[in-house]
């Protein structure tokens, strides 16, 4: 009979004395899967092969000194995320600041406390699944923006440049780092409505009529449906910019016929970079225009599509967007996908 599989998250501790590796087990075991590692190149070997959630290293260490070996392991890709807590008897507030340099999350000083040891590792694996929940998040609405781009006659790397787009535009109109992180992540739903139309009118290739038109002026509204309510911050903003992209400053958007700054903010900025993308990018159904032909367009469009003083910003960094546009540009293979 197999034994149970052990789910518990697993604690990597370093240490070329058995004594404090023994000392370290009894304050952990009850909690977590321990593995152990007598020397550096041991650690990180077992860190790469089993990826612990947590590693507790020593520092002073024959062969192989604690600072070296957190310091390769933020080299590997396979191992750069694993927290390092270092447990030493060293209390120089330069070794410990040398710690943190090298890539440590806490510093832990011998002899140890173990209620100390065991509330410093459950914080630390309380982030990690912090972040894990934000990264699997991202990455969700990030597969929802490009469902949303397969049943539109559009490609994956629109998404991707319209993101950076509105990250770009929102730094530049002194929203900050942190909005335009996250509208940076957020952008790619604009469209997640597009999902609830159908084909026939989605992929007509000609123009369509009055019917076709309204049920097409609907995916805003399917769009913030199928984001819903979170209490997400970014799924609150991916919502508005799904529902509100479509509005325009002088009131003749829809679906809510919004004006001026009634309009969120992200969607204004949302609608600019996703404007500009379309008709600067080739499509089966037309070739794409010029850069100077969408600027020009921009310009037109400032104070009735566009808000005016965004629409400004947005070509005042007119050498940055290229430089996302060559980046991410389509091959002839992308262009009719």
């Amino acid at each position: 009979m197999n034994a149970p599989l052990d789910l518990r998250p697993a604690v990597l501790l370093v240490d070329d004395e058995p004594v404090n590796l023994q000392v370290l087990r009894h304050v952990l075991q009850d909690d977590f899967r321990l593995l152990f590692a007598r020397d550096g190149h041991k650690a990180i070997e077992l860190a790469a092969a089993q990826q612990p959630s947590l590693i507790l290293l020593d520092v002073m260490m024959p062969g192989m000194h604690g600072y070296d070996v957190c310091r390769a392991l933020k080299q590997r890709a396979d191992t750069e995320r694993i927290p390092v807590i270092f447990v030493t008897a060293l209390t120089d507030s330069d070794e410990e600041s040398h710690g943190f340099e090298v890539g440590a999350v806490d510093y832990i000083t011998k002899p140890i406390s173990p209620p100390v040891v065991r509330a410093r590792v459950r914080t630390h694996l309380s982030l990690v699944r912090v972040d894990e929940l934000l990264e699997t998040r991202l990455q969700v609405i990030q597969r929802l923006g490009r469902a949303a781009e397969y049943k539109d006659n559009e490609t994956g790397l629109h998404v991707v440049r319209m993101s950076h787009y509105s990250r770009v535009l929102a730094l530049a109109a002194g929203l900050g780092e942190r909005f335009a992180e996250k509208i940076l992540h957020a952008s790619p739903m604009h469209d997640i409505g597009k999902i609830g139309i159908p084909d026939a009118i989605l992929q007509k290739p000609g123009k369509l009529d009055a019917d076709e038109w309204a049920v097409m002026r609907r995916h805003p509204e399917i769009g913030a449906e199928i984001i819903g309510d979170d209490r997400s911050p970014l799924l609150q903003m991916a919502r508005r910019v799904a529902l509100n992209h479509h509005e325009k400053w002088d009131g003749s958007g829809y679906p809510a016929g919004l004006r001026g700054e009634d309009i969120p903010v992200e969607a204004r900025i949302v609608a600019l970079a996703d404007v500009f993308d379309a008709l600067t990018s080739i499509r089966p159904y037309k070739r794409p225009w010029t850069v100077e032909d969408a600027v020009a367009l921009i310009r037109q469009e400032a104070g009735s599509h566009f808000d005016p003083q965004l629409a400004g910003r947005f070509i005042e960094q007119l050498p940055e967007l290229l430089k996302i546009k060559t980046r991410w540009e389509e091959t002839g293979d992308d262009a009719v996908a």
